[in-house]
């Protein structure tokens, strides 16, 4: 008997890229809204993506496990 499919967490893909390497990497956070009160370096901060740390990835590799 075959083995059923795995379901892929939609919310977690779309909010995850995984490198060719294998690293996993999101979005920062905090911006989104009430931009006038943060000031430039921190909105500069929070821009870019970042890797996902080595604590909080099996959680994520259970939401996508295959890899999207």
């Amino acid at each position: 008997m075959a083995k059923m499919k795995l379901k892929t967490n939609r919310s977690a893909a779309k909010r995850i890229k995984i490198t060719g390497s294998g690293k996993m990497m999101r979005r920062k956070g905090w911006k989104r809204h009430l931009l006038s009160v943060k000031n430039a370096a921190r909105k500069r901060r929070l821009t870019g993506s970042f890797e996902i740390t080595k604590d909080s990835r099996e959680n994520f590799r259970q939401m996508l496990p295959y890899g999207i």
